[in-house]
């Protein structure tokens, strides 16, 4: 512990015997220091809040894609570089005449020192920062509001003209696209109906291309023999309940009326015939052919019963009666469905057929109809986009479709915000203290010489006889007390410039204030 504390007295022996040298190397420091701080300009920054409130009156697809990437978008045009060349020119900051480079830069600088900043979905701060070297710390403050000002301004006129401006010349080339599509829509239509009359014949009637027609008729057939196996099924149940049913039952004290009822069955079938051919139906109309099918059956019927009105006990049975009919109807279900089958059959068979014979026909026919479907297709879906820019359009002519609102305004800043002065200037007066101390330290470990005679005798290794302590003169004595008033005064002036230092800085705050 002792030898610590001798080190420590030995160290600043030799720092007191070098005080001159900490002296100079502190102005050095401090001087150079302090300089360099004062060439630094004084940063002053404003900030804004901003509501950019998107008016969703259409729909998302017919706004072009909703509210969430207009937002986007305009956050981004915030600060592009045509908005910062017009805040630039507004502000001063971007003398008439200039040139390119000057332009160049003036739009680095802002787009460097402005920030936008998202803090809810649809509400921005905008903090400007303004530097420059050239002007006084009140026009650097003035600047930095006035900046935030021209670049709202900025801003919301651009979005009042832009959006009108887009929508016009969204529409002016939707029109020019949905014309050429027209046009080639009608040469596509023209083709093809000039195919069409110089291969008459060979291609089969019916929209779309054969193989469109193949696909339909294959797609049909199928449900059609789900619907046959159903319908032969009922047939055949109906069948086997009509075999298991007597035609006329026995009812004692009864006479036979059972004839009467069939031929007034017949009757009204035979109508109902006479009436669907005043209607025009042809005999190879489904309905008629179930209806003869059903004739037939009651007139088999009849016949089996004869004139009627016997004196027997035997009469009509009902259930019989009613299973007739129902056999009657199921068997016009299964011949419809079986004449559909064979003429969609040979429909299949026919367009497979002209397919095989002029292979070159149909493929040029389906490539002219696969032409025409992509045209149409692209015709309708620009007609679709031209009704919602249209529409779009009017919104933003009509109505506000972007409000903009300035929740904050620029603030008027009244002190820096870069750099902290009075925080460097007092780093840099410990910094020149502490480096004048230094080097005085480091220049007694340099030099051979030693402050005690133990440490004479530890670096030597010889033995110290003794010391001969310094005997100070009254004029010595008197020559140490005024160097010791000079080096008083140095160090008091450096502490003196650095208090003046900070309240020219604080006067200056007043001032921007």
């Amino acid at each position: 512990m002792n030898s610590l504390y001798d080190e420590f007295r030995v160290a600043l022996h030799s720092v007191w015997t070098r005080r001159w040298l900490v002296l100079a190397v502190a102005w050095g420091i401090c001087i150079l220091g302090w300089l360099a701080i004062a060439s630094i300009p004084n940063r002053y920054d404003s900030r804004a809040r901003l509501l950019v409130d998107v008016n969703e009156i259409l729909p998302d697809d017919a706004q072009g894609g909703g509210g969430r990437p207009q937002l986007d978008q305009i956050r981004e045009t915030l600060t592009s570089a045509r908005n910062m060349e017009k805040v630039a020119a507004t502000t001063g900051l971007l003398p008439a005449g200039a040139n390119e480079r000057e332009k160049a830069g003036a739009v680095g600088m802002l787009q460097k020192n402005i920030k936008v900043i998202p803090q809810q979905d649809n509400i921005f701060e905008i903090t400007s920062s303004v530097a420059v070297g050239s002007l006084s710390d009140a026009d650097n403050a003035k600047l930095a509001s006035g900046v935030l000002d021209s670049l709202i301004t900025v801003f919301r006129d651009d979005q009042l003209r832009g959006g009108r401006m887009n929508a016009r010349e969204g529409l002016k080339f939707l029109d020019a696209q949905i014309a050429d599509r027209e046009k080639a829509l009608r040469e596509v239509e023209a083709r093809r109906g000039a195919f069409e009359a110089q291969n008459i014949g060979l291609i089969p009637g019916g929209s779309g291309s054969p193989a469109q027609r193949v696909e339909a008729a294959r797609a049909e057939l199928g449900q059609i023999d789900s619907q046959l196996v159903s319908a032969q099924a009922q047939l055949a149940a109906a069948n086997g309940q009509l075999s298991s049913t007597p035609a006329t039952i026995n009812i004692p004290g009864m006479g036979s009326v059972g004839g009467g009822v069939a031929r007034q069955q017949l009757a009204g079938a035979q109508n109902e015939l006479s009436s669907m051919r005043a209607r025009g139906l042809t005999d190879a109309h489904p309905d008629v052919i179930a209806l003869k099918s059903q004739i037939a059956s009651l007139k088999a019927m009849a016949d089996r019963e004869g004139a009627g009105g016997g004196g027997g006990g035997n009469s009509q049975n009902p259930a019989y009666a009613s299973l007739s009919a129902m056999r009657a109807e199921r068997q016009a279900t299964v011949s419809a469905l079986s004449s559909r089958k064979a003429q969609l059959t040979a429909d299949i068979a026919k367009i497979t057929s002209q397919q095989i014979q002029n292979p070159g026909i149909a493929a040029e026919y389906d490539r002219i109809n696969g032409e025409y479907t992509a045209f149409k297709a692209q015709y309708d879906k620009l007609l679709a986009q031209r009704e919602q820019v249209r529409m779009r359009g009017e919104v933003q002519t009509e109505t506000d479709a972007i409000k903009i609102e300035l929740l904050d305004p620029p603030s008027k800043p009244t002190s820096p915000a870069a750099p902290n002065r009075p925080l460097f200037l007092t780093l840099v007066l410990l910094a020149g203290i502490g480096g004048g101390i230094g080097a005085a330290f480091g220049l007694a470990q340099v030099r051979t010489s030693y402050a005690t005679a133990a440490k004479l005798e530890r670096a030597s290794g010889l033995p110290v006889i003794g010391s001969i302590t310094e005997v100070v003169t009254p004029d010595r004595h008197l020559d140490r007390r005024k160097k010791l008033v000079w080096l008083a005064s140095g160090g008091g002036a450096l502490v003196g410039l650095y208090a003046l230092l900070l309240v020219v800085e604080f006067i200056q705050r007043g001032m921007v204030a």
